[in-house]
């Protein structure tokens, strides 16, 4: 028969092995007799159990069923021991040599709360037994016979209980556990090891020429291993060279070059074998390389002739060193070579320059290579610039020039990149590694490198900026880094952007390496071989350094892909097994073996240890133990009564005994007993109680006159067996006792009181177990005068802490607690407010739980279910609280189903296609009971479908995949290990809202010249909660377009007029929805075409300007406002009409935007916003006005707030980035100087410290960035002086005229016009539409043809119309040269234009 341990009693209880299964009594109908536990109270039989036990199954009939159960295994013979030592049954170990049982879902059902409580209860394992009961596994089923075994396993699941399953496959999940040697050197040297591979080089091994080689490698075993190495696969003979040696008692090769020789010779792969006769362990196979520094080839470089403003790279192109050097620039004069945005080094060592600059020429460029084993640097011959300029000064004063290219007359231009090349590129990234992606750019201006990953964010944990934001760093990369990510070049003549595409490829890496597997005489184990990578790497198993395949076969063995399977191990199954696993990017070498040891208990600790505890504390009785197979410990008391577990006592799975609160009768001496099947040792420790230590009389806090004598007391009381000593604080600090004072054991007596003994005692009473510490104020009274009454005299301070705390009447849901009230210190106790602790929520939190009149000092708590509880006392009086008493011991309620359910239910939708619900969780006075978990549903609202559901541990669940913005109930119920909670109430939540659909039936119609009506349905699909419509519309005619009018209605208006400020120009408007995602798909309508739009003949009269307004929520009416109005050149057949102003309180938000369309360019545009409200009485903000460019906004508005008030403007871009800058009250204008060209932002202004108090949401859009090179001329000197002497000319002209005019001479008549001439001054407000954009309008004295378009100029500057046919023209400094004359033709031509009343002639005719 096979030997087997049994989890049992020891010492007095017996052990009795029970009879093999005998399939002939099973097909007869009989069964071996039931085992007999022969323990110190008698006999346990059938008869002896069903007195007891009723609700246990017979003993007669469940051995029958495991008899008959595994009569087919009896080839091999079965031994169980039934230890009975409480009413449950403790352990049932089953082990037959025919292979292992596969369990069935039954059994893991019926097992998980026994196998999960036993890997649960190791809360302080020690280091010993945690590595011993680290490994629980199943053995898969393999081999012979398995197959027909499954009928009788079916059988058995029908007819035995399921306290036998969980009991036989604990007993499974016990085959599959190692064993771990400890560290006593004792045990260490008598076991025998296969060896180890402990240290060993790093498989890319790079040495120094300079050195002697050293290849290590170390091993350790029992008996100690002998090494061998192979070179390149090949058996590397040591003794053949004289120069390669092995240290001794150590693999580890020395190659010695002190007598010559070349480190070259000896590169190649190398591997390690460590052998003794249990097997053989390898060593990486580590590759050999001796470090290189090349120099650098000799060369002569041209000097770099580069243009001012244009892009530069130096390349360096290091020699291809080992490992490779690291680069960097200096000057020839080794001075480091400043980079900033401009100049940068990049990866590759080259330097870029986005733009040179004249003062590069200032130094020269040599680029250094350091190498790191030679601890040498190496410079290349420098580069030098040579700048090719307009501007040939250096002046130092342009750097600092706002517009510093423009100043050197350097061509702004676009960005490009520099590197890498082209638009878009890929990238290969190793799991684990660093991704560097770098993108570096030319540009006139510098310019700004932003990143971006499509799909999501950068991951802000791993990714950081290097080089001037030119270079992304990602650490530590994982697969969820693949993916596009794209760098963005911009300056303030465009962007681009590289798209690099990321790929995370990984080497092999472990998942479950293979550990060392130390079983005993016929256990089972298995060792697992998992590792990932991309491409998914291969396994290959190996034994002792040879291929598995070319092994001697193993009965006992068997190979099932990742996993090797052992059953029924001998001695002669040690050895020493290779998982080696590799890819195309690397490989992973691990070495496990297999030990098969044979040992008897033994005890790791001291014998008879002497345990001291203080009364009412916990403690831990610790039993290291070991053994193969594993024991089992148990403990005893005094040497009687049965096993230690339960209720007090608490054992773990290492063997230590937690005793929960010690009290009196607790101590004795305690015994540990561990068994196997080749015997049992054990050990005693003997536990003393002793009592706490507690200041009974403390010291009070006095007041004493100067030259006084005190006396502190502090009277303690403590366990006699203990040294007591007594200790004083002065202040916190160590209290010198000098002449002055005298300590006693009690008292502590001040003589000659000074005003340098006031302060805080403390009196500190301690054992060698414990302590306890009680604190008074000495006040010192520097006059003599003796107050009359001494208790009025006595100032009043906090009461002293409570003490003594104390639990009494326990009961399920309440408990009695005690104190000792603390000193009131002159001021009578008002109250006690009672605190608790609880450890599992909130460990360290201590929460109000009563408060009680000051004249009591015991209450009766009301407690709720499974919470540990830990209380304290604090007292108050009128001057304040005293500190906390020290905390009672702590009581544990019993557990419950919870009474109520989560607060705050919620459903929102994050996203269009999901729900996220939300609820704020449970405290831990409402959880009731261990592991209080959620359970989620929800359904569609009016719907039939079923309820999804979902527990949660959490305080949110997002529902995913849903319909956009639609209905759910929602339920959320609380439920701990005890039961589920009450029936939750039905909460109604909605998913994510999406963009509208287009509102229907978009009506436009005109009565009338002056109104156009706007009428509209909302969408037909909202998609979400509609907040509103945005409406935008722009005069037109022909290809000139007015302003762009923005408005923004609420979603329950449906109607809208518009005011128009001419008879003549059409309207286009667009018109969308809005949800709290943002604006939907957009309609658009234009208002029909008047008839006499096609015979335009004249210019609309000037009109004035209205005032925006709306009249109901439902219906508005608005006049359309313009500003610098252009005359046009249309003319109605009617006469129009002459439009009021109206004036109407609004609310609703207008932008104009001006835009110029013309054929011959593209579009420019700027925008400005601006809110005209009035100046209410309460506190506010209004008139925010926004002033735009391409890149930045000036912000202004009023409010009526006090000085020193703070402001915050919020805006968010089109991409709903929301973003804030905080802003003083004075710190008007407010620029905002991060914003991107061509992009619509809305922005709001509110109060720092009321966010309720804001003004009204507009919204702006910033100009494209702008291509005009042109220089601002209105600022240069040359062209002032020429506008000085044009005034002076016509000046001259208009007097010889007058002068003429009076002698009478004649002058051509002006023709009358039908149409009076234009407003002297073209930017005044006069309610016409401005078809012109301010930065494109043509100078003064330029002519309109009859279709109200420019002419096309002669000149980009206009100024050439000044001089006489083409040859005007500017000197090389810009002047202009040419003889002023007036061009007559032109004149005759185009005289009767809107600009006529600008030129010399025509402003004779209005003198006249």
């Amino acid at each position: 028969m096979r030997r087997l341990a049994a989890r049992g009693a020891a010492g007095d209880a017996g052990e009795v092995a029970a009879p093999a299964a005998d399939s002939t009594h099973c097909a007869q109908g009989r069964s071996p007799s039931p085992p007999r536990l022969v323990t110190s109270s008698g006999i346990y039989s059938d008869a002896g159990m069903s007195g007891t036990d009723q609700s246990r199954p017979r003993t007669t009939q469940w051995w029958q069923e495991i008899s008959c159960w595994l009569g087919p295994f009896s080839s091999r013979s079965f031994v169980c021991f039934l230890p009975f030592f409480s009413p449950r049954l403790i352990d049932v170990c089953a082990i037959w040599d025919t292979g292992v049982l596969p369990p069935t879902a039954d059994w893991k059902g019926a097992s998980s709360g026994v196998a999960g409580a036993r890997l649960n209860e190791a809360e302080t394992l020690s280091s010993i037994q945690e590595a011993q009961l680290e490994r629980l596994e199943v053995a898969t089923p393999c081999g012979p016979g398995s197959r027909e075994r499954g009928p009788v396993l079916r059988m058995a699941r029908q007819q035995l209980p399921p306290w036998v399953h969980a009991a036989i496959l604990l007993c499974l999940l016990s085959l599959g556990r190692a064993i771990e040697i400890p560290m006593d050197p004792s045990i260490q040297n008598e076991l025998s090891q296969p060896p180890t591979i402990t240290k060993q080089s790093v498989k890319d091994h790079i040495v120094d020429p300079r050195d002697n080689i050293l290849i290590e490698c170390e091993a350790k075993g029992n008996p100690a291993p002998s090494f061998h190495w192979t070179r390149n696969s090949r058996f590397f003979n040591i003794a053949k060279d004289p120069r390669v040696s092995m240290k001794r008692r150590s693999g580890t090769l020395v190659i010695d070059f002190r007598s010559g020789g070349r480190p070259e010779e000896y590169e190649g792969e190398y591997q390690c074998f460590a052998r003794n006769k249990f097997g053989t362990a390898l060593s990486n196979r580590i590759r050999l390389q001796v470090s290189k520094s090349p120099l650098w080839p000799k060369e002569n470089l041209d000097p770099v002739v580069v243009q001012e403003g244009a892009p530069l790279t130096l390349q360096c192109n290091p020699p291809p060193g080992l490992p490779s050097p690291v680069i960097f620039w200096m000057s020839s004069t080794m001075d480091p070579i400043t980079q900033d945005k401009r100049v940068s080094q990049g990866h590759n060592g080259d330097l870029y320059f986005s733009n040179v600059m004249l003062q590069d020429m200032q130094t020269d460029y040599s680029c250094n290579a350091r190498f790191h084993f030679t601890h040498t640097i190496q410079q290349k011959n420098a580069f030098t610039l040579k700048v090719l300029t307009n501007h040939p000064h250096n002046d130092s004063s342009l750097r600092n020039h706002p517009d510093m290219y423009s100043a050197r007359g350097v061509a702004e231009r676009t960005p490009s990149f520099m590197y890498p090349q082209g638009t878009a590129s890929s990238q290969m990234v190793l799991r684990g590694m660093d991704l560097l992606l770098e993108c570096i750019a030319s540009g006139v201006p510098t310019p700004d490198i932003a990143w971006y990953k499509k799909g999501g964010d950068l991951p802000s944990d791993k990714a950081k900026f290097e080089n001037f934001n030119k270079a992304l760093r990602i650490t530590n990369v994982s697969e969820e880094d693949s993916g596009e990510y794209f760098c963005l070049a911009s300056n303030k003549m465009g962007s681009i952007r590289h798209t690099i595409s990321v790929r995370v490829k990984a080497a092999p890496y472990w998942l479950d390496e293979p550990k060392n597997l130390i079983l005993a005489p016929g256990e089972d184990g298995r060792l697992v071989c998992r590792a990932s990578g991309n491409p998914k790497p291969t396994i290959q198993w190996m034994v002792n350094g040879e291929p598995l395949q070319s092994a001697p076969p193993n009965p006992n063995r068997e190979v099932a892909g990742d996993t090797i399977i052992f059953r029924d191990t001998q001695i002669s199954s040690r050895a020493v097994y290779q998982c080696n696993t590799s890819n195309e990017h690397g490989y992973l070498l691990a070495n496990a073996f297999v030990s098969v040891l044979d040992v008897p208990p033994r005890m790791l600790s001291p014998r008879n240890q002497l345990i001291r505890v203080i009364l009412y504390n916990r403690t831990r009785l610790d039993c290291p133990f070991f053994g193969s197979p594993i024991p089992t410990l148990r403990w005893f008391k005094n040497g009687q009564g049965s096993n230690l577990d339960g209720g007090n006592y608490h054992v773990y799975e290492n063997g230590s005994l937690e005793i929960k609160m010690i009290h009196k009768e607790d101590q004795g001496i305690y015994t540990c007993v561990a068994t196997n099947i080749l015997g049992k040792a054990e050990n005693q420790v003997r536990l003393e109680v002793k009592d706490p230590t507690r200041i009974f009389r403390m010291p009070e806090d006095q007041v004493a006159k100067r030259g006084t004598t005190v006396q502190l007391e502090c009277r303690v009381k403590h366990d006699p067996s203990l040294k007591l000593t007594v200790s004083w604080l002065k202040d916190d600090e160590p209290l010198y006792i000098g002449n002055r004072m005298k300590k006693e054991d009690d008292s502590l007596t001040i003589f000659g009181v000074a005003e340098r003994d006031q302060g805080s005692y403390t009196c500190v009473a301690s054992t060698e177990l414990d302590q306890d510490l009680a604190k008074a104020y000495l006040t010192v009274l520097a006059d003599q005068a003796t107050p009359t009454n001494r208790l009025a005299a006595l100032p009043k301070g906090r009461p002293d802490r409570p003490r003594d705390l104390e639990l009494t009447d326990l009961a399920e849901r309440s408990v009695r607690l005690t104190w000792i009230p603390g000193d009131d210190n002159n001021s009578p106790i008002t109250d006690y407010v009672v605190q608790f602790e609880e450890d599992q929520f909130q460990p360290g939190v201590w929460h109000d739980h009563s408060k009680f009149p000051g004249s009591v000092n015991s209450a009766v708590l009301q407690l709720s279910p499974y919470v540990n509880y830990q209380f304290r006392v604090i007292a108050i009086n009128e001057v304040g609280s005293s500190h906390p008493s020290l905390p009672s011991e702590r009581y544990r309620t019993s557990g419950a189903p919870p009474e109520s359910n989560p607060a705050d239910v919620k459903g929102e939708g994050t996203r269009k296609n999901n729900m996220e619900i939300t609820w704020t969780p449970m405290n831990a006075t409402s959880a009731f009971g261990p592991n209080l978990r959620y359970i989620v549903k929800w359904r569609r609202r009016e719907t039939r479908e079923s309820w999804n559901n979902v527990t949660v541990w959490g305080s949110r669940y997002v529902v995913g995949q849903t319909p956009v913005y639609v209905p759910y109930e929602i339920r959320v119920q609380a439920e701990n290990d005890f039961g589920k909670g009450p029936e939750p109430d039905t909460v109604i939540g909605y998913s994510g809202e999406d963009l509208p659909s287009a509102p229907r039936r978009f009506r436009v119609r005109q009565p009338n010249l002056e109104t156009i009506n706007l009428e509209w349905d909302h969408p037909e699909h909202p998609n979400g909660i509609l907040t509103g419509y945005t409406l935008r519309y722009v005069p037109f005619n022909g290809t000139k377009v007015g302003k762009q009018i923005v408005e923004n209605f609420s979603p329950n208006q449906t109607k809208f007029t518009v005011q128009r400020a001419d008879p003549v120009s059409r309207y286009r408007f667009t018109l969308s929805a809005r949800t709290q995602v943002g604006s939907g798909e957009a309609v658009t309508e234009e208002s029909p075409a008047p008839p006499n739009e096609a015979t335009p003949t004249a210019a609309p009269p000037t009109l004035p300007p209205t005032t925006v307004g709306t009249v109901s929520s439902t219906d508005a009416t608005v006049t359309a406002a313009t500003t610098e109005a252009t005359t046009v050149p249309i003319i109605p057949t009617v006469a129009p009409a002459t439009i009021a102003t109206t004036t109407v309180a609004t609310t609703t938000t207008t932008t104009a935007a001006t835009t110029t369309t013309t054929t011959e360019g593209p579009p420019t545009t700027t925008t400005g916003t601006k809110i005209h409200e009035s100046a209410p009485d309460e506190q506010s903000i209004w008139n925010v006005t926004v002033l735009p460019n391409s890149k930045w906004a000036n912000i202004t508005w009023k409010h009526n707030f006090g000085p020193g008030t703070d402001f915050v403007v919020e805006y968010i871009d089109s991409n709903h980035t929301k973003k804030s800058v905080p802003v003083k009250a004075q710190a008007q204008p407010v620029q905002l100087t991060d914003l991107y060209p061509g992009m619509t932002y809305t922005l709001r202004v509110y109060s720092r410290d009321n966010e309720g108090i804001s003004s009204t949401v507009i919204t702006f859009m910033t100009s494209t960035a702008y291509t005009n090179n042109q220089a601002d001329i209105a600022t240069q000197g040359w062209f002032i002086g020429l506008m000085c002497a044009i005034a002076l000319l016509v000046l001259i002209l208009l007097i010889v005229c007058f002068i003429k005019r009076s002698r009478g001479g004649k002058y051509p008549v002006r023709e009358k016009k039908d149409v009076p001439l234009g407003p002297e001054d073209p930017k005044e407000e006069d309610g016409s539409f401005d078809y012109s954009d301010e930065d494109n309008k043509p100078l003064q004295g330029s002519q309109t043809s009859l279709d109200g378009t420019i002419k096309q100029q002669e000149s980009d500057d206009s100024l050439v119309d000044y001089g006489e046919g083409g040859e005007g023209q500017f000197n090389e400094d810009g002047s202009f040269i040419g003889q002023y004359t007036v061009k007559k033709d032109k004149e005759e031509t185009e005289g009767n234009e809107s600009s006529e009343a600008t030129s010399p002639v025509n402003a004779i005719y209005s003198l006249a």
